[in-house]
């Protein structure tokens, strides 16, 4: 069992960054591929961007490509977004997410095991 705590959300303002963190709780954090998601008001939960158990893949959605980065510290058992040059419709609550199937699975939301709580993230104007 591994339980998400999100960290770092925040008010920011457009062009501005952030760095969210997801800390897990529970043995087996390094079998797990990890990854973000976020909700806006009134949407969909939608895929941000994942990277797999040993940190080497990562898959990103293609409206935060080359703005958004994610790393993993095993040691620390963290998962990290990093997110610069926000934009307002970047405003969301943020996810994160972990399973132990393939990398696939995670992007396409078949393959989650475990949910953080979220955290909101505002990008004023």
């Amino acid at each position: 069992q591994v339980q998400l705590v999100e960290s770092g959300g925040g008010l920011v303002q457009a062009g501005g960054s952030l760095r969210l963190s997801c800390a897990a709780f529970g043995r087996t954090f390094t079998s797990y591929n990890m990854g973000w998601f976020r909700q806006a008001p009134g949407k969909e939960r939608e895929f941000v961007i994942a990277i797999n158990s040993n940190g080497g893949t990562t898959y990103y959605a293609d409206s935060v490509k080359g703005r958004f980065t994610i790393s993993r510290d095993n040691y620390k058992k963290t998962v990290y977004l990093q997110m610069n040059s926000l934009k307002p419709e970047d405003t969301a609550v943020y996810y994160c997410a972990a399973g132990d199937g393939t990398i696939e699975t995670i992007t396409k939301r078949t393959g989650i095991d475990h949910w953080g709580t979220g955290t909101l993230v505002t990008v004023s104007s």
